[in-house]
């Protein structure tokens, strides 16, 4: 319980201190709508390109945990957003819940977490499952939303083509999509644009979670939140992922080390990447925003319930 505590407490601080500024008046409504501009253009695409730039290809195919964790993501977005489009008929909101049911926090928990738990050795699968959330899964919602925002209007040929000129410009695909390029051609990252990257992308998490806080200091009329569905996004995210990651695991017969890595961060709490998604594209964040509070909430037991079953 402790080391789930220590992991998450800094999370409840960040979030803490937007709350405190924008309650007191600090900082004007309009804050957390420029702050989260500033880091889906800025801070999170140069973090992106960071982390996939350092990844080393040889290092990174283990496909078998590819597998365990990336079916048990792709599970609970597929049935997440069948779900939510089958009661809403909405693309682009049934597209944000179900990003928010599997986007673990790998990045602000995953890695101090895996670090302690498992030590080094588990910097690399924690490395992979970054990838499959914050660049494929945020790829794939990104095109989801863009294809359903396109759709309404010219002829098929022309939708395509205007989502992929979407794509094309979008700086959430453009940094990850830069990075590759380094260990696809085998050269180093030039130290300045390395420094830069790096200086600039550390800034992406603390920055979004005070943009959630901001959010979440605004006082709305109660009837906005759906409390229903935040708690059924935060059972999805932290009982039913690591239970489809398990059975995953086991079915594909990965090692108990890859096993217990893939479960832990299955069984993460949603991250920011769907709060500012939804914020961006102007799709109900106030659910995403509390279903992010709460699941970071009630991680602390879960995760520690968790930890106890990977290391028997």
């Amino acid at each position: 319980m402790l080391s789930s505590f220590t992991v998450v407490l800094p999370i409840f601080m960040l979030m803490s201190s937007g709350w405190v500024v924008r309650r007191r008046g600090i900082v004007s409504e309009r804050a957390c709508g420029e702050l989260n501009k500033l880091v889906v253009h800025l801070a999170l695409p140069a973090l992106l390109f960071s982390v996939v730039a350092h990844a080393s290809l040889g290092e990174l195919w283990m496909p078998d945990f590819l597998l365990g964790f990336g079916l048990s993501a792709a599970a609970i977005f597929a049935v997440t957003f069948a779900l939510r489009l089958t009661i809403i008929g909405s693309v682009p909101i049934a597209t944000i819940d179900a990003l928010t049911a599997g986007y673990s926090n790998t990045g602000f928990i995953g890695f101090p977490l895996a670090l302690a738990v498992f030590g080094q050795q588990a910097m690399v699968p924690t490395l992979i499952a970054t990838l499959v959330t914050v660049c494929v899964m945020f790829a794939v919602a990104i095109f989801m939303v863009e294809l359903a925002s396109q759709s309404s209007a010219g002829t098929p040929i022309r939708v395509i083509l205007r989502v992929l000129g979407s794509l094309a410009r979008n700086p959430l695909l453009l940094g990850p999509a830069l990075g590759l390029a380094f260990p696809l051609s085998g050269l180093a990252v030039p130290q300045v644009i390395d420094t830069y990257t790096k200086l600039l992308g550390s800034a992406a998490p603390p920055c979004a979670l005070v943009c959630l806080g901001y959010f979440l200091a605004e006082k709305r009329p109660a009837e906005v939140t759906e409390w229903g569905l935040v708690a059924a996004l935060t059972g999805l995210k932290l009982v039913l992922q690591p239970a489809i990651a398990l059975a995953t695991c086991a079915l594909l017969g990965l090692p108990p080390f890859l096993t217990q890595v893939a479960v832990l961060m299955a069984a993460l709490p949603t991250g920011t990447g769907p709060f500012m998604l939804s914020e961006l594209y102007g799709t109900q964040a106030e659910t995403t925003a509390k279903a992010i509070l709460l699941s970071t909430t009630i991680s602390i037991v879960t995760l520690s319930f968790c930890l106890l079953l990977v290391a028997n």
